[in-house]
């Protein structure tokens, strides 16, 4: 079966796509693109984060309690 590019699992996310799979707006995405929190590659016009900096991407962010 074909995957377009925003759902690619093992490829790249646009930025919408990376939005929709993490929940979070265009704007918190570029910022923490510009802090170097998340890391991002262009492809010509396109700016796109790779499935692996994703996943780094939310590994990195603080736990809140957890289970017991």
């Amino acid at each position: 079966m074909y995957q377009t590019h925003q759902d690619d699992p093992y490829g790249a996310l646009s930025i919408d796509g990376f939005c929709k799979l993490y929940g979070l707006g265009r704007t918190f995405a570029y910022e923490q693109i510009k802090e170097g929190k998340l890391r991002a590659v262009k492809c010509g016009n396109r700016t796109l984060i790779l499935r692996c900096d994703a996943e780094a991407w939310a590994q990195s962010l603080p736990t809140m309690g957890g289970c017991k």
